[in-house]
């Protein structure tokens, strides 16, 4: 519902204090706000480089005549982009897969290529849908590291969904904890493990 893929059925969706509640994905995207999935969503078939470049179709301008010939103003603004791209694969250190197919990869790798793609968008808020979901523990680290390194380097507001409890509290400044689409904490993480309500919802209830 935050990216507009569905629309709500009652109460109000507000970002940098509007109503953002019935707009589409795209204009959702051009707000400034990008995610990535739970299941990988890459162009399996492209270079990691041409993926990652996607991401800047919102930020692109000009006539198509000029970018059909590449002249003039078409060129300075695919390097300029090109440019952005090249800092996101340095920063998460996929210089050595650029030019390799997306569907190739490993699966560890595949959810940095789209992490990098979203970012390639700018995004003042990255939504993150599951961004541990199918790791090992030493590619888990990685993608915190990671997702932590956005915050500083790009000062990105990142919400994540992630059932990895030790994940969310380790990289988390705040943490809501659902119960079946019920809200029963919302708070610092430690406030959040210490809560009665989210030890039994998680941990189960003991009977004597």
């Amino acid at each position: 519902m935050v990216s507009g893929f569905y629309q709500p059925y009652e109460g109000q969706i507000l970002f940098e204090g509007r109503d953002r509640t019935q707009l589409r994905p795209y204009d959702v995207a051009a707000l400034g706000v990008a995610r990535t999935f739970q299941n990988v969503a890459l162009f399996k078939g492209m270079s990691v480089l041409d993926n990652i470049m996607t991401g800047r179709l919102l930020k692109m301008r000009g006539s198509f005549l000029l970018e059909a010939l590449y002249w003039g103003p078409a060129m300075k603004q695919e390097l300029e982009h090109r440019a952005f791209v090249e800092r996101i694969i340095d920063f998460l250190e996929i210089q050595a897969i650029r030019k390799a197919f997306a569907g190739k990869l490993p699966y560890g790798l595949q959810k940095r290529v789209e992490l990098a793609r979203a970012l390639a968008a700018e995004p003042k808020l990255l939504l993150l849908d599951e961004p541990m979901a199918g790791m090992n523990v030493e590619e888990k680290e990685d993608m915190c590291r990671f997702i932590l390194g956005v915050n500083d380097e790009f000062g990105t507001t990142i919400a994540l969904i992630e059932h990895d409890m030790s994940v969310v509290m380790d990289i988390s400044d705040r943490v809501i904890a659902l119960d079946y689409g019920r809200k029963i904490a919302d708070g610092r993480p430690d406030e959040v493990r210490a809560d009665q309500g989210v030890i039994d919802a998680y941990l189960g209830v003991a009977h004597a």
